[in-house]
């Protein structure tokens, strides 16, 4: 059974490709998103947030003498191009792209406070601080995600009208 030391190596790699899997997913989010300029560019602030995560966790990875794992980073693009594809097709993807993103968001928040948990455990704290850093910004991403449910959704239903308005006459 693995330490602790090797525990923290496998849930900081796992991160790792969780950001990567996100970069891809906000990346496929922001090509589409035109007719939604302020849930753009909070998306386009936050992919910049999560390239700085992975970067971080890099760092992290090469102060224990480890590297990321480049068969989950690559699986987890790999998954968030098809989640990007399959929305593509969808009449409300701005609404399951927000869904995707928000529960996304939580995903994250778990796995940064189980890796500041663990690297304190350890009292690796420049990997703690750099968790504790991309947790506050992944929980400042949900946070306006959430407060944004409500005027996405509006604007979504209004488009939506406005659309189907069009298309009877």
């Amino acid at each position: 059974m693995p330490g602790t030391r090797e525990w923290l190596v496998q849930w900081l790699k796992d991160a790792h490709a969780m950001e990567e899997q996100a970069e891809t997913m906000l990346n496929g989010q922001l090509n589409r998103l035109e007719s939604y300029p302020e849930l753009s560019k909070r998306i386009s602030l936050h992919l910049d947030e999560t390239k700085g995560h992975a970067a971080r966790l890099g760092t992290c990875l090469e102060r224990l003498g480890e590297d990321t794992s480049a068969l989950k980073d690559a699986g987890g693009k790999l998954l968030a191009m098809a989640q990007s594809l399959s929305g593509v097709f969808a009449d409300d993807e701005v609404m399951k792209g927000s869904l995707a993103s928000y529960t996304f968001e939580h995903m994250e928040i778990a796995s940064y406070t189980i890796l500041i948990a663990t690297a304190e455990s350890l009292g690796e704290t420049e990997i703690a601080r750099a968790c504790e850093q991309n947790l506050r910004e992944e929980e400042a991403m949900a946070e306006w995600l959430k407060n944004k449910l409500p005027a996405t959704t509006g604007q979504f239903l209004a488009r939506s009208a406005s659309d189907s308005d069009n298309a009877k006459r």
